[in-house]
């Protein structure tokens, strides 16, 4: 049986992540800060919620900023929300913090007085969003192309390299929703809130080969 290491830094909704990866069929799934546990798992998911700075320092003090690095290159690694947002270089959040930079890029504020069409955008950006997909992928398979996910989020991922740009959003800007590059992926999206498409994108997850 395969298993599924969520790495718990104390920063996220571990275990709606983690009953979502059980419902569709994840074999063990083990929310763990064992690096031990995490380094011998089939299968890594990142999640994160709340503010960057916290985020990093909590990823930084347990040395998951380099446990990250190793196991993202291996074997299938999926990054949620602010787990997507902390494989960029650098966030705008808090002043400024740097993330771990797997991708080249920089997580940039939507700002506080959003319009489009003479319409008042509120932030942060919540709800229901069509995601483009901008390149194609084993983790889009069976998922209609501008497909809807639930966002909840503020700041967003500004990729420095288009081809790593696997899935956009659009909320008064156009913005990263799915980055890939090798066995990494990674969505600003809660695909465990997001139903149909989400359960799919995760069943995905657990069947791919980690190959692109």
């Amino acid at each position: 049986m395969q298993t599924v290491a969520v790495i718990d830094y104390g920063m996220g909704n571990l275990h709606s992540v983690a009953k979502a990866l059980e419902h569709v069929g994840a074999g063990k799934v083990l929310v763990t800060s064992d690096a031990q546990v995490i380094r011998e798992a089939d299968r890594v998911v990142f999640p994160g919620v709340g503010a960057i700075r916290d985020c990093m320092a909590e990823i930084r003090r347990l040395g998951f900023d380099q446990l990250v690095r190793e196991v993202s290159q291996d074997r299938p690694f999926l990054g949620i929300c602010v787990g997507m947002q902390a494989l960029l270089e650098r966030s705008e959040e808090n002043g400024g913090v740097d993330c771990i930079g797997l991708f080249p890029g920089q997580v940039r504020f939507f700002g506080k007085d959003l319009y489009e069409d003479g319409e008042h955008l509120k932030v942060p950006h919540m709800g229901w969003n069509e995601v483009e997909q901008a390149l194609d992928h084993p983790l889009w398979h069976e998922i209609p192309d501008r497909g809807r996910f639930y966002f909840v989020h503020s700041y967003y991922g500004a990729a420095a390299n288009p081809a790593h740009v696997v899935g956009r959003g659009h909320y008064s800007k156009d913005f990263a929703a799915a980055l890939a590059a090798g066995s990494c992926f990674a969505v600003q999206f809660h695909p465990e809130k997001s139903h149909t498409h989400g359960l799919q994108l995760l069943q995905n997850f657990i069947s791919w080969d980690g190959r692109w």
